[in-house]
């Protein structure tokens, strides 16, 4: 067994928000959309889903393992290859809250739980609470990757 992190963090998009948890998500498909919409939407889906799943897995760390500092992170919408050259965010500022929340003695970085934009709490998608939510995300993972959270 590994020993646990004394701080972790999830780097996760704000994105998240317009995520929906996968069995909310399969009752609003519609099968009639062109083949291609039908993939960017996939697309879209999927990378909101990851997002969502990082969240989740901080909050579920962070109640799990109250020794460690857990958190998410949205850096925002920064200009780089993946954001591309119009992107709305400071790149500069885009990573000060991770930085901060990692190596900080600030007594808002020491807590846990939290969901982070340029160092202020923001709240997360509802599912991200969501105790029933976080334990089938961890069962999941569980199966995949063969290795159970202690």
């Amino acid at each position: 067994m590994h020993a646990r992190p004394l701080r972790w963090l999830g780097l996760s998009p704000h994105v998240s928000i317009g995520s929906l948890p996968s069995a909310q998500r399969r009752t609003s498909q519609r099968a009639s959309q062109p083949d291609r919409q039908r993939l960017e939407r996939q697309h879209d889906r999927s990378y909101s889903d990851s997002k969502l799943f990082v969240t989740t897995l901080a909050a579920a760390v962070a109640r799990m393992w109250p020794d460690v500092f857990s958190n998410a992170v949205d850096p925002g919408w920064v200009p780089t290859r993946m954001g591309g050259p119009g992107a709305p965010d400071d790149l500069r500022l885009g990573h000060l809250t991770q930085e901060w929340l990692a190596t900080s003695q600030d007594p808002d970085a020491l807590t846990s739980g939290g969901y982070w934009h340029h160092q202020r709490r923001i709240e997360p998608h509802p599912a991200v609470r969501d105790l029933r939510f976080q334990r089938e995300l961890l069962d999941d993972l569980a199966r995949f990757t063969a290795t159970r959270l202690a």
